[in-house]
């Protein structure tokens, strides 16, 4: 099944003639996650084929212009598109007030129902699950309340030999509970291990989304060990001071997160203007964690 995130734009602050605004999407089993909405991201989303009606559930991680400018014009679209779906908004608790201002005064009135669930970003919480995914949020460092998101897809039933069950003629209505972990008990009463009669199923795969954030230690144990990072880099090294104060992280400090975190691959982005030679930041960050990898807007990453 698909698990796979997509960048629309990786600058930050301003757009440039080749990179958009913050916006992201991550493709999970069938379900389409939008992940900030910085101007000219409904343009992205049809540049990339991503079919609005799928779009059901976005988060912006803070209300900063750069990554919810463009969710104003989105929301919109979906009005005049005729949208009947539900769709859920996760934010700081700040924005659901913006938007409601906003309808008010440009006088539109939704078709669909649009459900706000506020985020507080001074606690970890999980803010959604279903069958196959759950979300948690985490606080960031930035110079307003600001969230990460980590998306951990849920671990499978156990796979059933299809020999176990010819060799021990399992009924049917007690195979799920051996996937489930349930042992096999005969009619003349010896049980069968599940571990026998079992495969174990593929580890559930795992994402996490920390931009606009001053570099920060205490997000490691929360991204531990999982698939694939984006971790913002917005300045190179030379310029940690500047990142510092302007609440920001180098390329070097995000990598220095993903390596302390035991993550499989870095994904850098929310890139200042001031860098004409990404390459640059790259190479600061690899030095330090080779699996580190510039985001390039239109490209798509498989967990």
């Amino acid at each position: 099944m698909s698990f796979s995130f997509t960048v629309l734009g990786s600058s930050s602050a301003l757009p440039t003639s080749t990179r958009n605004l913050s916006a992201y999407v991550l493709h999970i089993h069938e379900r389409i996650f939008l992940l900030d909405c910085g101007e000219g991201t409904q343009i992205q989303l049809r540049k990339n084929k991503i079919k609005f009606g799928r779009l059901n559930h976005i988060f912006i991680s803070h209300i900063h212009g750069d990554h919810s400018f463009g969710l104003f014009g989105l929301l919109s679209s979906f009005n005049l598109m005729g949208r009947k779906n539900d769709l859920h908004i996760y934010a700081p608790p700040e924005l659901e007030n913006i938007l409601n201002i906003h309808f008010e005064l440009f006088g539109i009135k939704l078709k669909y129902s649009l459900i706000f669930h506020r985020v507080n970003c001074n606690s970890s919480e999980r803010i959604y699950e279903d069958k196959q995914v759950y979300v948690d949020s985490f606080p960031l460092v930035h110079r307003i309340p600001t969230c990460g998101y980590l998306f951990v897809e849920k671990e499978k039933p156990r796979s059933l030999k299809p020999e176990m069950i010819d060799l021990y003629s399992i009924p049917i209505d007690q195979r799920q509970g051996i996937k489930n972990g349930a042992d096999f008990i005969k009619e003349s009463g010896q049980i069968v291990p599940n571990n026998i009669l079992t495969d174990d199923p593929p580890p559930g795969r795992s994402f996490a989304y920390c931009t606009d954030t001053r570099f920060h230690r205490g997000i490691v144990s929360k991204i531990k060990n999982i698939d694939l990072l984006f971790h913002e880099s917005t300045y190179m090294d030379e310029d940690a001071n500047l990142a510092k104060s302007n609440f920001h992280s180098t390329a070097r400090e995000a990598a220095m997160i993903a390596k302390e975190a035991g993550v499989k691959k870095l994904i850098l982005g929310h890139f200042s203007t001031r860098y004409k030679d990404l390459n640059l930041l790259l190479n600061e960050a690899r030095k330090v964690f080779p699996e580190s990898f510039l985001a390039e807007d239109g490209q798509m990453w498989n967990v």
